[in-house]
């Protein structure tokens, strides 16, 4: 248990450092911003309670949002993504469940169901911040286009970043 805690504690400090140097730097033309640190909420094991889970994203968040100088954009769309995570788990789960012991990683569960959940939360954030982030429903067309370029960018990030990093 202690080995999963400090994990996912080294797990939080990377995806923050990786976001904040690499990602944060990247952008093409205002449509494509990858949002790479949502991976830490997708990749937390099944069995966190809800509590936990909303307080992570919460200081994942505002941790994004001090550097970003946001203020509560990214804590607000981290914690709402948060909270859809039970009921995306829930709606695409294996037809026997998921196994004890098992995590939301693509060599548990295959590559089609990782995809599915990572496409539909990281739409879910990327829309949720948009639409706080500009905060006008003249510039839903901008939205719009802004959520699914960027949400697809960062589903294939996070795809990659699993054959890399999360070997059998």
């Amino acid at each position: 248990m202690i080995k999963i805690y400090l994990r996912n504690i080294i797990r939080f400090f990377t995806v923050i450092l990786v976001q904040v140097l690499i990602f944060n730097n990247m952008e093409v033309s205002g449509y494509l911003n990858p949002y790479f640190y949502v991976i830490f909420i997708l990749l937390m094991p099944f069995e966190v309670p809800g509590w936990l889970l909303l307080s992570t994203a919460f200081v994942l968040g505002f941790t994004m949002d001090l550097f970003m100088s946001t203020p509560g954009m990214h804590a607000s769309a981290t914690v709402f993504m948060a909270f859809l995570r039970p009921f995306v788990l829930k709606n695409i789960s294996p037809r026997d469940g998921y196994e004890p012991g098992t995590f939301p990683r693509v060599h548990f569960y295959g590559i089609s169901w990782f995809a599915k959940y990572t496409f539909l939360l990281v739409l879910a954030h990327h829309l949720f911040l948009f639409m706080v982030e500009m905060f006008r429903f003249s510039d839903l067309p901008q939205i719009i286009i802004r959520t699914i370029l960027s949400s697809l960018i960062t589903t294939l990030l996070i795809l990659i970043s699993q054959f890399f990093i999360y070997r059998r």
